[in-house]
C-alpha cells in the first residue's frame, strides 16, 4: 500500500526578528527568536518553546509578538530541540527541562533582559512551561499555559485499574499526532487509510513511505507503555510560581488541564497563585460563539480574523503578567477566577465552581423519551421505580463515526451529531424541553451499570444540547475502557468541566455508544491487542436502570440570576 505525504519545513525569520543560536549544556543550539519593544532594556521577557515552527504561519507568533512588545516586554520564541531550525534529536519531553532552565538562564545574560522571565503558549508550548517549572530557575516568574496539562501521555492511554477495571479507551487521533509531528526536524501530513487492519499498518506504511519513524510512536503505539515526562521533579512538587490556567471548554485535553488547576489550587503554597481563565474555546481557539466557522471567520485562514482574535488570545496572559513580571498592578486586581458561560457572556468568581453552584441529577430510564427530536429513552428528573435492562451492540465493521474531522478544532465544524441517535449502536436518553434557561457551570459525570458479552469493552458519553429545531450540538464528552466482571458494574465517566447555558425550550440529552472511530482507537472485544488484531470481536453491552442498578448523569448549575 502507498502512502502519498506532503512535508513541511520552516518558515523564514520575519524582519523585526532576530535569530539566535542558544547553546544548550551539551552543546546543542535551538533557535530563539527575539523581539524587542520600542524602549530595548533592560525589560521582563516572555519566553515561548514550541515544536511547530516558530515562524509559521499556523502559530501566528510574530503577530503576537507585536502585542507584547508594544506593552513593553521582550518576547522570545523558539523552536524546541530536533524541530524545524533547532539541533539534536527529535524527541519529546525528555530534555524540556535542561532545555528551558538553559534557555531562560541565557536570556537573563541579555543586555536587553531585566532578569525576569514569564512563558505562554498552548499545548506542548504550555508543556515546556511545567518542564521549566520542574527545573526551578529563578527567574522564571510567571507562566500561562494555555490549552495544555503537566502529563500529556496520560490523555492517550490510561489502563484499566486493577482494583476498578476501569480505564480510558485509546485517544488515536493524540498518539497519531506523535506519527506528523515528530519524525525529524519538519511536520509530515498524511491520510491513514482507516480500512487497512491490524491498524498499526496504516502508520508502518507510512513510515516506510517516508522512510524514517517517529521514536515517540512506538513508545506508545502498539505496546500501551507508560511513559511519563522525564522531568527530574515533578512540576507540582517545585517551587511554586503564579499560573495563570487558560483552559478552553470545548479543548479536548480540558479534563486533565483543569485538574491540573484543581490540584494546585488545593495545594499549599500554590493555592495563592493559582488563577483560571476558562472560555468557549477549543484547542485551536476556535469560539462557540462563531461556530461552525465560515473561512471569513476563520483565523487559520483569513488575517482579519485573526487579528479579530488575538485580544482575547493574549489579553489575559497581557494584564497576568503585567501584575507578576511588571509588578504595575496588584495582584488583587486580577480576578481569580474568570470564566465564560457559553451563549451568555463573562463571569467572575472567588472558585470554580463557583460558590453557589449546586449539583442537578437526571436519570437513565428505559422509558420512551419525549414525543419528537431524539429517538430513544427518556433522561428524567426522578429515578424509575423498577429496574430495567437496554441493549446495545458493538460491530467492529461498522463503527460508531467521530463525526468532527479534527477534535483539536471541535468548534470549527461543530457537527449536528443528532444522526447518531438513529444507530442501532448508540442509545439516545432525552429530557424534557427547558421551561427556563439552565446555566451548568462546573464538572459533569455519568455513572452507569452495565455489563457485556464481551471480557473488554468501551463506553463513550456525549452530553447535548438539543435545539428546538432537533439538531443536536456537543456539551461535553466522556469515555471508559471497562474489563467485565460478570455482572453489571459501576462505571464513573468523568466528562470535563464546563460553562454553558441551555436556553429554554432546548433539551439535555445524552448519547452512549462502544466506539468513536477515528478520534479513539477500536476496541478488539478481546483480550488481542487492538492494535495488531486482525478481527476485532463484536459484542453486546447492557444498560442497568433503576433502583438496584442506578444510571445517571450529574451536572454542575447555578442560579441563572447569579451575576
Amino acid at each position: 500500500m502507498s502512502v502519498s505525504f506532503e512535508r513541511t519545513g520552516a518558515g523564514p525569520v520575519p524582519d523585526h526578528a532576530r535569530q539566535h543560536l542558544v547553546r544548550m549544556r551539551d552543546g546543542a543550539g535551538l533557535a530563539a527568536d527575539v523581539y524587542l519593544p520600542a524602549d530595548a532594556g533592560p525589560v521582563p521577557a516572555v519566553l515561548v518553546r514550541l515544536p511547530y515552527d516558530k515562524n509559521s504561519r499556523y502559530v501566528f507568533l510574530d503577530r503576537v509578538a507585536r502585542l507584547f512588545t508594544e506593552r513593553g516586554y521582550a518576547f522570545v520564541v523558539q523552536d524546541v530541540r530536533g524541530k524545524y531550525r533547532s539541533d539534536g534529536r527529535t524527541l519529546p519531553f525528555l530534555r524540556e527541562p535542561d532545555d528551558g532552565y538553559d534557555t531562560i538562564d541565557w536570556i537573563t545574560r541579555q543586555p536587553w533582559s531585566d532578569g525576569t522571565v514569564g512563558m505562554f503558549g498552548d499545548s506542548y508550548y504550555g508543556f515546556t512551561q511545567w518542564a521549566a517549572v520542574a527545573s526551578q530557575h529563578p527567574a522564571l516568574r510567571a507562566i500561562v499555559p494555555r490549552v495544555t496539562t503537566a502529563d500529556f501521555n496520560a490523555t492517550l492511554v490510561d489502563p484499566q485499574e486493577a482494583h476498578t477495571g476501569v480505564g480510558r479507551p485509546v485517544w488515536l487521533e493524540g498518539i497519531e499526532y506523535y506519527a506528523h509531528h515528530w519524525i525529524d526536524e519538519g511536520a509530515y501530513e498524511f491520510e491513514p487509510d482507516r480500512s487497512v487492519r491490524p491498524v498499526i499498518e496504516q502508520y508502518e506504511s507510512a513510515f516506510r513511505a517516508i522512510g524514517a519513524r517517529s521514536a515517540w510512536f512506538d513508545l506508545l503505539a502498539p505496546r500501551f507503555t507508560d511513559v511519563l515526562h522525564a522531568l527530574g521533579r515533578h512540576p507540582f512538587d517545585a517551587r511554586p510560581v503564579p499560573v495563570l490556567h487558560c483552559v478552553g471548554w470545548y479543548d479536548n485535553i480540558g479534563l486533565p488541564h483543569m485538574r491540573d488547576y484543581l490540584e494546585l489550587a488545593s495545594r499549599p503554597g500554590w493555592d495563592a497563585v493559582q488563577y483560571l481563565w476558562a472560555g468557549a474555546v477549543d484547542h485551536e481557539n476556535y469560539h462557540l460563539d462563531l461556530a461552525p466557522v465560515t473561512d471569513a471567520a476563520d483565523h487559520a485562514l483569513d488575517d482579519t480574523a485573526l487579528e479579530r482574535m488575538l485580544p482575547d488570545y493574549a489579553g489575559p496572559a497581557l494584564e497576568f503578567f503585567d501584575v507578576f513580571l511588571k509588578g504595575v498592578r496588584r495582584a488583587t486586581e486580577l480576578p481569580k477566577v474568570s470564566w465564560e458561560l457559553g451563549h451568555a457572556g463573562r463571569y467572575t468568581s472567588t472558585a470554580w465552581p463557583p460558590p453557589d453552584a449546586t449539583e442537578r441529577t437526571w436519570w437513565l430510564t428505559a422509558n420512551p423519551a419525549p414525543p419528537g427530536l431524539l429517538p430513544g429513552a427518556a433522561l428524567a428528573d426522578s429515578q424509575a421505580p423498577h429496574d430495567d435492562e437496554t441493549n446495545w451492540v458493538y460491530d467492529p465493521e461498522d463503527l460508531v463515526p467521530s463525526l468532527v474531522p479534527n477534535s483539536f478544532a471541535h468548534l470549527r465544524t461543530h457537527p449536528d451529531v443528532s444522526p447518531l441517535a438513529t444507530r442501532e449502536d448508540v442509545l439516545a436518553f432525552t429530557a424534557a424541553a427547558l421551561q427556563e434557561d439552565l446555566d451548568l457551570a462546573g464538572p459533569i459525570a455519568v455513572d452507569l451499570h452495565t455489563s457485556s458479552s464481551a471480557p473488554v469493552y468501551d463506553v463513550f458519553v456525549k452530553v447535548l444540547d438539543v435545539a428546538p429545531d432537533g439538531q443536536a450540538h456537543l456539551i461535553v464528552r466522556g469515555e471508559a475502557s471497562v474489563s467485565d466482571r460478570g455482572g453489571p458494574r459501576e462505571v464513573h465517566i468523568p466528562c470535563g468541566h464546563t460553562g454553558y447555558r441551555l436556553r429554554a425550550g432546548h433539551r439535555l440529552a445524552l448519547l452512549l455508544a462502544s466506539s468513536d472511530y477515528p478520534m479513539f482507537l477500536p476496541c478488539s472485544g478481546s483480550e488481542d491487542n487492538p492494535w495488531t488484531t486482525l478481527a476485532a470481536k463484536p459484542s453486546t453491552q447492557t444498560l442497568h436502570t433503576g433502583p438496584a442498578h442506578p444510571s445517571r448523569l450529574t451536572v454542575t448549575v447555578r442560579p441563572t440570576t447569579a451575576g
